[in-house]
């Protein structure tokens, strides 16, 4: 049936097919809930119960091909395990001093994980109907120098498609790209029907890191607010939907971030001399930043603050809140059945040389 999601129930040898109640808004996963339970938004093959037709030994099979599924189901989330090795797993929290401590610790990185493997199943529905209505998605995503605005980028996109939802990470500007119309190569990357655009940075460039550093001048400078907002609203009633995130952090915060960079040489390469030197210049940025929200917040498009000092809690608090600004529904689809190989006598599988192998380090 549609919708349907699949788990084997302990202390029992058959298999019972549930319909999933995480994959409905009505009926959201409860943080308590056991992590298997977070499995149920995934798809999985269509189960024929043995109450059927099933013999005992496709029994059997079933359930074997189900638990390789769960476990690759499993092995899946430690992808994000690996991001937050990456990020530092400790980095943004007090080392527990005590048993009680690393207990209270553990269970706040359960829940975390629990409520990012939901909120990563609601970003799969939301694609899904993304894709099936022909809605175009633009988030930006704007901030200080290591304010946190990849952590969240990176958890959206995910276990998305790429296909369907883009980063757009633009470098500095080329001597052609300077003469164009300002928003020019920035509207290259805009959304077709059935796209999310997420920009990691983005035209508010010129509000920030160009007027700080001198990049622009005083005309150029004041012409961007009067463009902006027309230039957004000429968006909007293309049929593009508007969000717009500020993630903002303590000037200590900034710091040690920094500082945790300097001395981690497998994030050294995010460290360029403009981040170096914005850290000099932090109450321009912070002029710039509160010039920029005052005139270029509009009903249409409004500014949304992210509290990023947390990373975490930026995380769910900004992908929820993302959730909220988009209309999506259940798409209803038909069942996904995985057809037959097909077996030809003539079929004959040519042997690979051994030389052709990558050699096998583990």
């Amino acid at each position: 049936m549609p919708g349907t999601g699949c788990r084997a129930e302990k202390n029992r040898k058959t298999f019972t097919v549930f319909a999933p109640l995480a994959a409905s808004r009505k009926h959201p996963l409860k943080q308590d809930d056991e992590i298997d339970t977070i499995l149920l938004w995934h798809p999985c093959p269509s189960l024929r119960t043995p109450e059927h037709d099933m013999t005992a030994d496709e029994s059997v099979d079933q359930k074997a091909m189900f638990d390789r599924i769960h476990n690759e189901m499993v092995d899946s989330f430690d992808e994000e395990l690996e991001m937050e090795l990456e990020d530092g797993l400790a980095a943004d929290e007090v080392a527990p001093t005590s048993v009680d401590d690393k207990e209270a610790a553990k269970q706040l990185r359960q829940r975390y994980f629990r409520e990012l493997f939901r909120l990563q199943g609601e970003l799969v529905r939301m694609q899904e109907w993304v894709v099936s209505s022909g809605h175009k998605l633009v988030v930006i995503f704007e901030g200080r120098d290591a304010a946190g605005k990849g952590g969240v980028i990176k958890r959206i996109t995910q276990r998305l498609n790429p296909r369907v939802c883009r980063v757009a990470a633009l470098p500095a500007p080329n001597n052609r790209e300077r003469t164009q119309w300002y928003f020019q190569r920035y509207a290259a990357h805009l959304p077709a029907a059935g796209e999310m655009v997420l920009f990691d940075r983005s035209w508010y460039n010129r509000a920030g890191v160009e007027r700080v550093m001198g990049f622009c001048n005083e005309e150029e400078y004041e012409e961007f607010f009067r463009s902006v907002p027309e230039f957004e609203k000429m968006l909007i009633r293309s049929g593009i939907q508007l969000v717009k995130y500020w993630f903002s952090i303590t000037d200590n915060e900034q710091e040690f971030r920094f500082s945790c960079r300097v001395h981690d040489p497998l994030k050294q390469w995010k460290l360029s001399p403009m981040d170096l030197e914005s850290r000099r210049r932090w109450e321009d940025y912070t002029k710039a930043k509160e010039i920029m929200l005052e005139r270029t917040s509009i009903p249409e498009a409004p500014w949304w603050v992210v509290q990023a000092v947390d990373k975490k809690k930026a995380r769910l608090n900004c992908i929820t809140h993302l959730l909220s600004q988009v209309p999506y529904e259940d798409v209803v689809r038909d069942p996904i059945i995985l057809p037959p190989r097909e077996h030809r006598p003539d079929y004959h599988r040519n042997e690979i040389p051994e030389s052709m192998f990558v050699p096998d380090v583990s």
